[in-house]
């Protein structure tokens, strides 16, 4: 479909370098189209599925709170993520694992099939992937499917862009992990988010060195074998470079 000139659609597809099955959502797994492609991801059912959420995020940014994570933990957010029917669910909590040592936690996230992280902070999310060692890990599961909701899709970019930045870490600037090449602005027109409008993402993207999208809350991007796709039952745009 076309909208104030724009081309969306449901498809768009290119090859990038990547090493996890990941699948980028704005807000969860919220419709059909982006279900199937969850389970596509899997290779089996939702239900033969082990999951492991990843609350962190939500602590690093300043509407986070307890209550959000419980929410997200137990299902009862209105972002659906762990309450989709998996065979298991745990917490991975990665403040955590630098306490408790790799030889306790690596186990625990081979075994899972999914990961499931959450929204809050990116900046945040990104600094304890990498103190927990979790980042460094991730090159050597390249069968697991990451599904990021908001800043956890976020983290896997380059850059996330000043509009987004709140926690500053170590660095000080906007870099996340850069897994992926092209950034993403998520919650496009969101009603609760009147700033987060095409406009906002259009200058967002102006000030990015790499390629970015903009997906409203209908919308995911999955990218598998270096192949990238965009899912949509909603509105997104690509900024390419």
């Amino acid at each position: 479909m076309t909208a104030s000139g724009l081309s969306f659609g449901p498809f768009h597809r290119i090859r990038i370098g990547v090493v996890l099955k990941l699948l980028l959502t704005s807000a969860g797994v919220v419709n059909a189209s982006i279900q199937d492609a969850l389970v596509r991801l899997l290779g089996k059912s939702i239900a033969e599925s082990d999951a492991l959420c990843i609350p962190t995020a939500t602590y690093g940014h300043p509407m986070g709170s307890p209550a959000g994570a419980w929410r997200f933990i137990s299902g009862q957010s209105r972002l659906p993520m762990c309450d989709l029917g998996w065979k298991s669910l745990g917490v991975l909590e990665l403040t955590a694992l630098p306490s408790i040592g790799e030889e306790r936690w690596i186990p625990w996230v081979q075994e899972a099939d999914v990961l499931l992280v959450n929204g809050g902070d990116a900046l945040y999310l990104a600094h304890w992937m990498r103190q927990s060692g979790l980042a460094d890990f991730l090159p050597s599961l390249p069968e697991k499917v990451w599904v990021g909701l908001s800043a956890g899709s976020m983290v896997m970019t380059p850059r996330i862009g000043e509009y987004f930045v709140e926690w500053k870490g170590p660095t000080g600037d906007d870099s996340a992990l850069g897994l992926v090449d092209f950034s993403i602005f998520p919650h496009l027109g969101h009603v609760d988010l009147p700033e987060n409008t095409m406009a906002s993402a259009e200058k967002w993207a102006a000030s990015l060195p790499n390629p970015a999208y903009a997906i409203d809350d209908d919308t995911a991007i999955t990218v598998v074998d270096g192949a990238l796709e965009v899912v949509s039952e909603g509105t997104w745009r690509h900024f390419p470079r």
